[in-house]
C-alpha cells in the first residue's frame, strides 16, 4: 500500500440503484510520460454535462503529475484531454506550480476546479522535497480552444518558526467547500503540536482558506498532537483525509494514527466544531488495542440521513494491526454502531471512503489488494453488514483491467458507477492504471 494514501470521493446518493449483475467496463487506460499522467489515486469528479475530471500523482510532460478531462463520444468510447501538466513552470526539483497531485477535484459553478499538490510550491520548504505542497486553482478557457490556467492559491510552509511548518505541510486530502466559498482540507504534517516540543511528531492539521482582499488568506482550526504526553498523541495525528461537513457546520475526519495517550494508537474520527472561542476537537473515536474493529483509517466520513457516519479503516480486525481493514459505522446516541471486517479473499486494505445508497443503506466501496490474485476489489455492504465481492481487479490478462485501487467510487443520476485503478491497464504491463464504470 502506499505510504500516502489519498481520499476518495464520500457520496449520498439521491436515488436507489441496484447493481446485479453489473458490467465492468475500462473507460481509459493512462499511457504515461511524457504524453500522457499515469497512477490515478484521486477520486473522480462529474459535472453536469457527463465529463469525468481527475489528476494523476505522476506521468505528464514533466512528470510530477496531470489534470485531466474524459469526455463521453456518441459511439460510447471516452476522450481523455490533459488539461494541466504540474511543474510546468519550473523542473522536476524547483515546481512553484505544483508537483504530485494525490487527491481529487473540487468544482464551482463557474467550472473552475481546486485542488492540493502533495510537494511542490515555493521554496521555504524546510525538506528537501521542492516545495510542501500548494493549494491550486485551475480555471476554464474563456474562448473555445483555448487552455486552462493553472493559479496557485497557497503554498504550505509559508510560515516556520525553527523550521517547522506552523501553517502545515503536505496535503493528501481532497478539498471540502462551504456556502460562502471557503475551501477546508488538512495537511499531512506541520502544524504547532509537537508533543514535548518534539518537532519529529508535528501530527498535522486541519485548515481553512478564505477570500481576503482578492488574495486567499490560511487560517489552521486544529493541529494534531496537541494533547498528550511523551510520543503520544490522543487526539490523534496524521490525517491523510480531508474533512465533511455535517447539518450543523461541524467538520468530521480521520487521522491515520493517534487516539491513545499510553501508545501510538491506531488513528481517530474527530469532530471540530466552531464556538467563540474557535474551534474545539473531540475525538468520537479512537482505534486502540487489540483493533478489532479496525485502525488506521485513511478515508473521509459519509454520513446517512439518520446521522450515522461511516468510513473505513486500512488496517486491523480480528488480526489486530495484521488484520486486513474494515468498513464501520458510527451511529448517534441510542443508534446501532458496527464493523464489517474484510478476511482478504474478499478484500484487504481499504484506502478509501464508501459510497452510500441512501435508500437501501447498501454501501459500495475498494480494497486496494485482497481478493482473487491480491489486487484489490470493489465491494458491497448490505443493511446489516453482509459483504458482496462484485469485482476481482487483475481478472484479464496483465491486468488490463486495471489494479490497486485507492480512489473511491461516485455515481452518475442513471446508477452507473465510476471510479480509477492506480495501476494495470497496459496490455504489456506497465504502471499506467484505468479509469473505469459499472453499470447496473
Amino acid at each position: 500500500m502506499k505510504k500516502a494514501v489519498l481520499c476518495a470521493v464520500l457520496v449520498i446518493l439521491s436515488c436507489a440503484f441496484v447493481l446485479g449483475q453489473a458490467q465492468y467496463k475500462v473507460l481509459y487506460r493512462f499511457l504515461g510520460a511524457p504524453s500522457d499522467g499515469y497512477a490515478p489515486m484521486g477520486n473522480l469528479l462529474l459535472d453536469p454535462a457527463g465529463n469525468l475530471y481527475g489528476t494523476t500523482t505522476e506521468g505528464g510532460r514533466f512528470d510530477s503529475g496531470t489534470i485531466y478531462q474524459l469526455s463521453p463520444n456518441p459511439d460510447g468510447t471516452w476522450a481523455e484531454s490533459v488539461l494541466y501538466n504540474f511543474c510546468s513552470l519550473g523542473s522536476n526539483t524547483d515546481c512553484p506550480d505544483g508537483l504530485f497531485p494525490m487527491a481529487g477535484l473540487l468544482r464551482d459553478s463557474a467550472g473552475n476546479l481546486y485542488g492540493t499538490t502533495y510537494a511542490g510550491g515555493n521554496q521555504l520548504c524546510p525538506y528537501d522535497v521542492g516545495g510542501c505542497g500548494t493549494v491550486f486553482e485551475l480555471s476554464p478557457p474563456t474562448s473555445t480552444g483555448g487552455v486552462w490556467t493553472e493559479t496557485v492559491l497557497y503554498n504550505f510552509c509559508s510560515t516556520q518558526a525553527s523550521g517547522v511548518c506552523i501553517d502545515g505541510g503536505f496535503p493528501l486530502s481532497r478539498l471540502t467547500r462551504d456556502g460562502a466559498g471557503n475551501l477546508y482540507g488538512t495537511t499531512f504534517f506541520g502544524g504547532t503540536g509537537a508533543i514535548g516540543g518534539d518537532s519529529g511528531r508535528l501530527g498535522g492539521t486541519v485548515f481553512e482558506l478564505s477570500l481576503n482582499g482578492g488574495g486567499w488568506a490560511e487560517t489552521v482550526l486544529y493541529n494534531f498532537c496537541s494533547l498528550g504526553q511523551g510520543q503520544f498523541c490522543p487526539d490523534g495525528e496524521y490525517p491523510q483525509a480531508g474533512v465533511t461537513f455535517d447539518r450543523s457546520g461541524n467538520l468530521y475526519g480521520t487521522t491515520s494514527e493517534g487516539g491513545d495517550a499510553t501508545s501510538v494508537g491506531g488513528g481517530t474520527v474527530y469532530e471540530l466544531s466552531r464556538g467563540t472561542a474557535g474551534w474545539t476537537e473531540t475525538v468520537i473515536y479512537a482505534s486502540v488495542s487489540p483493533f478489532s474493529y479496525g485502525a488506521n483509517p485513511l478515508s473521509e466520513v459519509t454520513f446517512d440521513n439518520a446521522g450515522s457516519l461511516y468510513g473505513t479503516a486500512a488496517a486491523g480486525g480480528p488480526g489486530g494491526l495484521s488484520g486486513n481493514g474494515s468498513v464501520f459505522k458510527l451511529a448517534r446516541a441510542g443508534g446501532t454502531g458496527r464493523a464489517t471486517t474484510f478476511d482478504g479473499t474478499d478484500g484487504a486494505y481499504p484506502a478509501s471512503g464508501v459510497l452510500l445508497d441512501a435508500k437501501s443503506s447498501t454501501l459500495y466501496g475498494t480494497t486496494e489488494r485482497g481478493g482473487t490474485g491480491n489486487y484489490g476489489v470493489i465491494f458491497k455492504i448490505g443493511p446489516h453488514g453482509e459483504s458482496t465481492t462484485i469485482y476481482n481487479f487483475c481478472s484479464d490478462p496483465n491486468c488490463a483491467d486495471g489494479s490497486s485501487p485507492e480512489a473511491g467510487l461516485i455515481t452518475d443520476k442513471f446508477g452507473s458507477i465510476y471510479g480509477t485503478a492506480e495501476l494495470g491497464g497496459q496490455v504489456q504491463g506497465g504502471p499506467g492504471g484505468v479509469v473505469f464504470e459499472l453499470t447496473p
